[in-house]
């Protein structure tokens, strides 16, 4: 699962986007839970209390006739300027992948030289990341096991394809000040920049 302090951040930027009730939030995470690991309601509404007691962020109750009273969530300026340093630290590489995915996810709040910024300095991760796995293949000999060739293997595929990803936007993004292009990939999928 992602860190606590992720998810905490992750959720400050989806309130930065609307004030959000816990539900959709978690609705939200769900949807993406094939990239990231999605928090459980127990993980969930401690993380809102904690932004809540830190004055990351404010609730309002909101009843309808048909509906049970909703709390909503709304960031606060402290929450933002929280998410705002969060989102321009480098990454830990352990967690690399999943908070750049989060902070990708939540890239509309970053200018479009700090988007470039932030995609070179994972470039740059990911080719570091690479060259590793080729000196690990250079360095097995016939007694490696299956499992760890698989790995390397399937990790060299992912780093190639990732810096191939971050090559083409960042090429997208060299040409468009202002990132609002539709292209069509390859692979047929639609990417609006």
């Amino acid at each position: 699962m992602a860190s606590t302090i992720s998810i905490r951040h992750f959720v400050l930027g989806l309130l930065a986007r609307q004030p959000m009730a816990g539900y959709d939030i978690k609705r939200f995470l769900r949807n993406l839970s094939w990239l990231i690991d999605s928090p459980s309601f127990g993980t969930l509404y401690p993380t809102l209390h904690g932004l809540l007691e830190d004055g990351l962020a404010t609730v309002e109750r909101v009843s309808s006739q048909d509906r049970p009273t909703r709390k909503i969530y709304t960031i606060t300026e402290a929450g933002r300027g929280v998410l705002r340093k969060w989102m321009n630290q480098p990454t830990v590489s352990q967690r690399s992948l999943k908070t750049f995915l989060m902070r990708l996810a939540l890239a509309s709040h970053l200018s479009h030289s700090d988007l470039r910024a932030y995609l070179e300095q994972r470039r740059a991760q990911v080719a570091a990341h690479k060259l590793d796995l080729e000196q690990a293949v250079t360095s097995m000999d016939k007694g490696t096991d299956l499992g760890e060739r698989l790995t390397i293997d399937y990790g060299l595929v992912l780093a190639v394809a990732e810096l191939n990803w971050l090559d083409c936007t960042l090429a997208r993004l060299s040409q468009t000040p202002r990132p609002t292009e539709t292209v069509t990939q390859s692979s047929s999928a639609t990417l609006t920049l």
